[in-house]
């Protein structure tokens, strides 16, 4: 392994140094978030739900249109460039924020320059590494994303020990935000094959195969489980984590996925990549099962949250791997756009009917609805999507 991540070219590296920068400022304020709008703004789980569910929606939706704009114009730079741009702006000004409608408002302008970034770079990843290093280099750009994911609440958490006001915190983001944009002007387009896309682009997938089809359909019911990791902060507030504690919770997440993320995927360049997804997915039904229980103690949530922490590390850079080992040569910008689309837009229904559920009936009830669409998923995933006569997927 560890020659094969030497041997990766510039551009990988450069991307994932970009996610690591990013995700500082990001993951710095995202645990502060549910507490900043609860203790600030006087907002519940129900604006929680609404503003992160929009966020993530548009987010989606541009991830669709920037991918098939590449798969066009054969660029991928200039969006990541200007998606890196909006949430470079976006984020300070959360601390100008006089209500959470404002909130809701910059998260729209911070999400879209994600939707804008996020394909074009799936898809200048997948197309700088031959087809057997694709797990590898996605799982080590989720690695070093998660890297920024431990040391932004390291951040949080030494700025609240040092009783920095919440809205001071959201302002130092603006530093990482222009570090990123300077490093994604410094990244080089690579030689890309003629498109074979249909001439007009249409809203049925059309020039997809069915095995990707189904399977994004299959993520998308998994994706309706799977809610703002927010609610995640909120239970373990409500059942007794110490506040300033929170953000050191979300590193370990982080930390963990960090460190098996890499390996992890790049087993599923040697192995079937349906066996990492269908026990990872399981490991998350399991996960949003135990943490349903009405009087879990904190013990508990330490070790379910290590459990999280391994799911996302062993699902975050393979499924992106088997998305671009089932697309079609040409088209893994429409490809992921679609995966993308479908994956975050069921953010919103999830994270509004989580939200909905957790005010007005319980956190148990919340989490019980999550784990069982997991499982839905799980099932169609195993019998519909990897069915007996359907290719081995590696890569």
């Amino acid at each position: 392994m560890w020659k094969t991540l030497r041997s990766l070219p510039r551009t990988v590296w450069l991307i994932g140094l970009i996610s690591f920068v990013n995700d500082s400022a990001s993951e710095m304020l995202y645990p502060l978030m549910p507490l900043y709008l609860a203790s600030v703004l006087m907002a519940g789980p129900k604006a929680l739900g609404l503003i992160e569910g929009v966020a993530e929606a548009t987010s989606s939706i541009f991830k669709l249109v920037s991918g098939v704009i590449v798969d066009r114009t054969k660029r991928s730079k200039p969006w990541i460039v200007i998606g890196y741009l909006l949430a470079g702006i976006g984020r300070p000004l959360i601390a100008l924020a006089s209500s959470w409608t404002w909130v809701l408002l910059i998260r729209f302008t911070d999400r879209l320059g994600k939707g804008l970034r996020s394909s074009p770079r799936d898809v200048l990843l997948a197309e700088s590494v031959p087809a057997d290093q694709r797990g590898i280099t996605f799982g080590l750009h989720r690695s070093m994303d998660n890297a920024g994911a431990v040391v932004g609440p390291l951040l949080a958490a030494l700025l609240l020990s040092l009783n920095v006001p919440l809205r001071d915190i959201f302002l130092w983001a603006v530093i990482p935000g222009v570090i990123t944009v300077v490093l994604a002007l410094c990244l080089k387009e690579p030689a890309r094959e003629a498109s074979v896309i249909p001439k007009k682009f249409t809203w049925s997938m059309e020039g997809l195969p069915p095995q990707l089809r189904r399977y994004i359909f299959v993520v998308g019911l998994f994706a309706l489980g799977n809610s703002s990791d927010m609610f995640l902060l909120l239970r373990a507030r409500d059942a007794g984590v110490p506040q300033e504690q929170i953000p050191l919770l979300w590193a370990a997440i982080s930390l963990i996925t960090t460190i098996f993320g890499t390996p992890l995927s790049a087993l599923s360049d040697r192995f079937s990549r349906k066996y990492f997804i269908l026990i990872a997915w399981l490991a998350f039904a399991f996960f949003y099962m135990a943490m349903s229980l009405p009087n879990i103690a904190i013990w508990m949530i330490c070790g379910l949250f290590g459990l999280y922490g391994l799911f996302k590390a062993a699902t975050e850079g393979v499924e992106k791997a088997l998305v671009a080992d089932l697309a079609p040569p040409g088209m893994a910008g429409t490809a992921f756009g679609w995966f993308n689309l479908i994956s975050g837009v069921m953010l919103f229904p999830a994270s509004f009917i989580f939200g909905w559920i957790y005010e007005s009936y319980s956190p148990t009830y919340a989490f019980l609805f999550s784990g069982s669409c997991a499982l839905c998923a799980l099932v169609l995933l195993a019998i519909w999507v990897f069915r007996a006569n359907a290719p081995n997927q590696t890569a």
